[in-house]
């Protein structure tokens, strides 16, 4: 990707993560607007003050701002309560389930449409109120009748975008549609950050020299939520260096400690260190928290997360566990299928200047699977739902790639099962051979 793309790209991801870049666009044209209108009802207006459009409003400018009056007061107070109590129910969820789901909420369409239109519908009918002009005003009266209908309008839509609200707000708030959405939010991150399924050309023929590295330490804190690459390795081979990056992207910095390391290239050549740590410092993206613009594990880890709470002592519901393994299944068989292989970026000679490392299967497969085994200990439900994962898994990953991590997996869960469940050895004999089976690529039907 070019500089222009991954930047734009970049700039694109964070106002899709932000809350109010659309209420902010409905401002700016509820202000067009409200001056727009009524000065096309000035020149619309025809003498005694008739109009010609039909089913505009048609009362004196008393009543306008009285209409005008209510739509903004009115408004503004929904607004707020609206908000304040939906902020309520997502921070009783958020502790319920994941705190990170509020990310997840933010980028919500429906919820960003529905603050900007109430907000844009607040700010026209205060600047369409300026422009009516009773007999008490300096100047002839002047009732902008087709602005006041346009509010009249845009308050009824807001009427019905804060009912469509509410119901999706009350399914949005559903664990259920909760997994959904993350599992969504992965897949998208998949298609941005991952080759197609089969494609590891990229990835052949890296190396570095064989001469001792120097390592460049971070001068900020932070997670890496995004790195350009094209431009580390243009100022690479300016410099005459081989970058390979210490952190992926999602796992977290600190300042002081090393954040790459530097070879000369072509060998013996003299580095010029400060272009690389200038180009680090500008083209690592450090922010406070992960996001799931290019982080292939964080949506893993929201999903994981909603399984671990559910599992917790104080909510113990095994049930959404259950479900929400389910997802980690389908998430951890996707990324089985990607070649999951450090990304290398050539300069323009085919020379490798950065090496970004990527997230490996394996350290996938022990995210989604290392803390639900050991909270679903005395669960034979979530037990059986970890060992038909292993199946489903061992099913969908390239033939031998992850047999030897499987098979200790299921080792685990039959251990588990046999010391703090009432689950039997038949039925602990028979996940060992249906895991055999997908491994050799069987799945018998159901006996």
């Amino acid at each position: 990707m070019d500089r222009l793309g991954r930047g734009g790209a970049y700039v694109w991801a964070r106002l899709r993560s932000s809350l109010w870049p659309l209420p902010v666009l409905a401002i700016v044209l509820a202000i067009g607007l409200g001056i727009g209108l009524p000065a096309l009802d000035q020149v619309l207006e025809q003498p005694g003050g008739e109009h010609p459009l039909t089913l505009v409003f048609g009362g004196g400018p008393s009543a306008a701002r009285d209409v005008l009056t209510s739509i903004a007061g009115s408004l503004i107070s929904v607004t707020g309560l609206t908000f304040s109590f939906t902020v309520v129910a997502l921070q009783l969820s958020s502790s319920q389930h994941s705190p990170r789901l509020l990310q997840t909420f933010v980028t919500d369409r429906v919820v960003q449409t529905t603050l900007a239109l109430l907000v844009g519908t607040f700010v026209y009918a205060l600047t369409v109120l300026r422009t009516v002009r009773t007999e008490e005003s300096a100047g002839p009266t002047f009732v902008p009748r087709l602005s006041v209908t346009a509010g009249f309008v845009l308050t009824l839509m807001s009427v019905v975008g804060l009912v469509l609200f509410l119901g999706h707000l009350a399914r949005s708030l559903r664990v259920e549609t909760m997994l959904r959405d993350v599992s969504d939010e992965a897949r998208a991150t998949f298609g941005r950050a991952l080759p197609a399924d089969g494609d590891d050309s990229g990835a052949r023929g890296i190396s570095v020299s064989s001469e001792p590295s120097t390592a460049v330490c971070a001068r900020r804190s932070g997670f890496v939520t995004d790195v350009d690459g094209d431009r580390i390795a243009a100022a690479a081979a300016t410099a005459g260096a081989t970058v390979v990056l210490e952190p992926r992207i999602g796992d977290s910095v600190v300042a002081g400690t090393p954040v790459a390391h530097v070879w000369p290239c072509p060998p013996g050549a003299v580095v010029d260190l400060d272009a690389v740590q200038q180009s680090l410092d500008r083209d690592v993206q450090l922010e406070y928290e992960r996001t799931p613009h290019r982080d292939v594990a964080y949506s893993l880890r929201k999903v994981v997360d909603i399984a671990v709470r559910a599992l917790s002592p104080g909510t113990n519901d095994p049930t959404t566990a259950v479900h929400a393994l389910s997802h980690v299944s389908a998430l951890l068989g996707e990324l089985a299928t990607h070649p999951l292989r450090p990304v290398p970026f050539r300069d323009e000679d085919g020379v490798v200047r950065l090496v970004l490392p990527q997230w490996d299967v394996h350290s996938l497969v022990r995210l989604g699977l290392e803390e639900p085994l050991h909270f679903g200990e005395g669960q034979p439900a979530v037990l059986r739902r970890l060992a038909r994962l292993l199946r489903e898994l061992a099913w969908r990953a390239p033939g031998g790639s992850l047999d030897e991590v499987i098979r200790r997996y299921m080792e685990r869960v039959v251990c588990l099962a046999e010391e703090s469940t009432d689950v039997d050895a038949a039925e602990t004999g028979a996940w060992r051979q249906q895991l055999t089976d997908a491994l050799a690529g069987r799945w018998p039907p159901p006996t």
